[in-house]
């Protein structure tokens, strides 16, 4: 089991594209272990075969729309007429602007792409520092995949076999305590006056425009959500329906979409789908070969350590998934991690939200840390700075966050709370 881990690092280290070092680590782990070939395919398709994974393109195709329709030009103007003319103002507007746009795109880079360009080059005109405006900006991009709806929790709740609508709703809690880390850092700042008042404020006869397209555009993360929660759709059935509506909302009501960009929304939405579904069948091989590699023996060794401190065995799992997170991108690691300690956790008695929250958060935050941090480099890039000058500041926001994951390890209704209310 061991040689199956350290081929796949060689291979990762190698540079070979994740899906294939999965695959070719579980050929290596199954002929390793002595084990007929015959089952791959079966494994392969079996893991693929869930109706909730129908859902992952639907999102990732609102997402893209959504961005193309130019939405975050509209969720900017909303973000800046909620947050005022106060100091530090800009700053908590890229903060607010990042939880709305969070329940559109569903993901970090999106975050970045389309917000980023307008805070990082900006926020520096006020009077910010770029390597402020930078941080905060990658810093509170990681809230994309928390709040729902989230390609990679729906692909993760269909490998863990849990509700999608339990985790949505779990994330919602834990999503907003990221934002109000950012803004506890903000508030700091502004208190020391190291930040500027804004100036990002609009006229008084803009301000009716932006707060309608505001909450036209909130309309359909609105709406997934309404919908899942009072049961008039299952989350597969409300990305389908959302679709329509980011369409609707593209092409008639802000008119910002044309069928050649729709075009290829769907056609990037259908190479991200291949990706992420390819790495989701190799990872059922993985977890086959290690499973029949006497996994779960190594877990009860592990659960007898740890049995009577869930708490502690949460914070070190968060310590190893933010580490593991710095050489795999958040969805590998949720797939090939969470099948290992779900069970193990199910045995110590903590809550599958919980436990899901804490995984989702720590791997995600591998985004934004050096020295491979994926959303790090598109930052640096949009800024043109270097990525030591942006960690001096990215460094206090890391730490709110290291926060909000302790909280989430030692409070479970943080978590649980929400989704206990709805009786899910």
């Amino acid at each position: 089991m061991i040689l199956l881990f350290v081929v796949l690092a060689v291979l990762i280290i190698g540079g070979l594209p994740i899906a294939f070092s999965f695959g070719l680590a579980a050929m290596a782990g199954l002929w390793i272990e002595d084990l007929s070939f015959l089952n791959v395919a079966t494994r392969m398709f079996s893991g693929l075969n869930t109706f909730v994974l129908l859902a992952a393109p639907f999102y990732i195709v609102v997402g893209d729309i959504m961005v193309r329709a130019r939405l975050s030009d509209r969720l900017i103007g909303f973000s800046a007429l909620i947050v005022g003319r106060i100091r530090g103002g800009t700053a908590y507007a890229n903060i607010v602007a990042s939880i709305l746009f969070a329940g559109i795109s569903g993901t970090a880079i999106a975050d970045i792409a389309s917000l980023g360009r307008v805070f990082i080059n900006a926020m520096p005109k006020e009077g910010y520092t770029k390597a402020f405006a930078a941080s905060l900006t990658v810093a509170s991009s990681i809230i994309g995949p928390i709040i729902p709806p989230s390609v990679i929790m729906v692909i993760y709740a269909a490998l863990a076999d849990l509700s999608v609508l339990t985790l949505f709703s779990a994330a919602i809690v834990p999503g907003l305590l990221l934002g109000l880390s950012c803004a506890g850092v903000v508030f700091v700042k502004s208190l020391r006056g190291e930040l500027p008042i804004s100036s990002m404020s609009l006229l008084p006869e803009a301000r009716p425009k932006a707060l309608r397209d505001g909450l036209i555009v909130m309309t359909l993360p609105g709406f997934i959500l309404f919908g899942t929660v009072s049961g008039v759709f299952t989350p597969t059935e409300a990305g389908g329906i959302a679709v329509l509506l980011a369409m609707l909302l593209g092409t008639v009501v802000f008119r910002e979409l044309t069928f050649r960009s729709t075009l290829q929304a769907f056609r990037n939405a259908a190479r991200l789908t291949a990706t992420l579904f390819l790495i989701f069948a190799t990872v059922q091989i993985i977890n086959y070969v290690l499973i029949l590699g006497g996994v779960q023996n190594d877990a009860r060794k592990l659960l007898a350590v740890f049995s009577d401190y869930p708490f502690v065995f949460l914070v070190v799992c968060a310590i190893f998934f933010i580490v593991i997170g710095l050489v795999l991108d958040a969805g590998p690691a949720l797939f090939l991690l969470a099948p290992i300690l779900l069970p193990l956790t199910r045995q110590m008695g903590i809550d599958d939200s919980q436990f899901s929250m804490v995984m989702l958060i720590a791997v995600t935050m591998g985004l934004i840390t050096p020295p491979v941090g994926v959303c790090l480099f598109v930052t640096c890039k949009i800024g043109n700075i270097t990525m030591g000058e942006m960690w001096k500041e990215l460094r206090w926001f890391f730490l709110a966050e290291i926060g909000v994951l302790l909280l989430l390890c030692y409070f479970p209704v943080l978590s649980t709370g929400l989704p206990t209310l709805i009786g899910r």
